[in-house]
């Protein structure tokens, strides 16, 4: 037995719980005092002249951390706008700002025979005219070979030059077009916003006065007047093409159209009364991206040169041919005022039909 007043031999019980596991929670290991920011004075630093009781820790991981992602946001945001620079000074193909779109400015120059206009079969008028080398037809409107230029790839250009030789083919070879039944080929075929010009122009309201006049948009005869003869129209020119500032393309064609007409009559007219009308078309074509991808495209500047006729016909809403054995009620241009402003009278724009121009006999 133990003697009195000595212990048992028996270790003392634990609290409840146990006392390491009661502070379990608690412990802090060596790695998070190492990452703590403040640190607390010892007892004899405590008991100097600091007021405080902890002070803190010199930055390590977190502000060097924080320093390294503020310089890898800077090289980031350094090497992104040096992408876009280096990519907008190579890339060749940069979407443009929209140009507006202009009017269509047109003149129209009537060619006035020096004597009676000569007549005769069809084939024969062709035989013995300049335009017996044509070709017929749209086989006339040769294309250049397309090759990309500096803001447009090979395929835009060549997209351009269809569309334009589809507004000469719609404008100046269509039947209907030609005959006055219809202006829809060629209208489909041109910007939405010049439209409203355009229809304007052919909707009765046309005049010459350089903007509204519908042989500066097509080649259309007076249905009362003359009918084609023969519907092979002879055809001879050529398309150009050019990159203009505004990131544009700008198609320049030139052609000249020969068309066998007769007297508009009921039933058909003798085979010997038919004439050669001759129309020399020069036509400007601007096209953007939009324009391309829509297949349509904005008309610039159109000069006709048309005749024979006669001098004071008026030509804004249809041409009406001088038809065989006809002569021109004057040989020369009307008397032009220089001080009379606005628009030229419709008589002062005409010349003479150069004779060579006529089928020989």
């Amino acid at each position: 037995m133990t003697g009195r007043g000595q212990p048992p031999e028996v270790p003392p019980p634990e609290p409840p719980g146990g006392g390491e596991d009661e502070y379990r929670s608690v412990v802090f290991d060596e790695a998070f005092i190492r990452a703590a920011r403040l640190q607390e004075f010892s007892a004899q630093e405590r008991m100097g002249e600091h007021a405080q009781a902890v002070r803190p820790r010199p930055g390590r991981g977190g502000r060097r951390t924080g320093a390294r992602q503020a310089l890898l946001l800077v090289l980031l945001v350094l090497l992104a706008f040096g992408t876009a620079v280096y990519l907008g000074v190579r890339n060749p193909y940069q979407i443009p700002q929209v140009q507006p779109t202009e009017p269509l400015r047109s003149t129209v120059v009537r060619l006035v025979p020096e004597g009676p206009v000569p007549g005769g079969p069809a084939a024969g008028l062709f035989a013995h005219s300049p335009a017996a080398a044509y070709r017929t037809g749209a086989a006339g409107i040769v294309l250049p070979p397309a090759a990309a230029t500096t803001s447009f790839s090979e395929g835009q250009v060549r997209a351009a030059l269809g569309i334009a030789k589809d507004y000469l083919v719609a404008s100046s070879l269509d039947p209907g077009v030609l005959a006055g039944r219809t202006v829809g080929p060629a209208r489909t075929l041109l910007d939405p916003d010049q439209q409203p010009q355009f229809d304007r122009s052919v909707g009765g309201t046309s005049r010459d006065d350089g903007r509204h006049a519908v042989s500066g948009w097509l080649v259309r005869f007076d249905p009362h007047q003359a009918v084609l003869a023969d519907p092979a129209v002879r055809v001879q020119g050529a398309v150009h093409y050019a990159e203009v500032a505004g990131d544009q393309l700008e198609v320049t064609s030139d052609h000249t159209f020969t068309y066998a007409v007769r007297p508009a009559a009921s039933g058909k007219a003798p085979a010997d009364r038919a004439s050669l009308y001759t129309v020399h078309r020069e036509l400007r074509f601007r096209f953007d991206r939009q324009d391309l991808q829509t297949h349509r495209t904005e008309l610039l500047i159109s000069t006709v040169e048309a005749g024979p006729q006669s001098c004071d016909t008026d030509t804004s809403g249809a041409l009406r041919p001088l038809l065989a054995g006809e002569r021109a009620d004057r040989t020369h241009p009307a008397v032009t005022d220089p001080y009379t402003t606005g628009q030229p009278a419709p008589s002062a724009l005409c010349g003479v039909l150069a004779p060579k121009a006529q089928p020989s006999p």
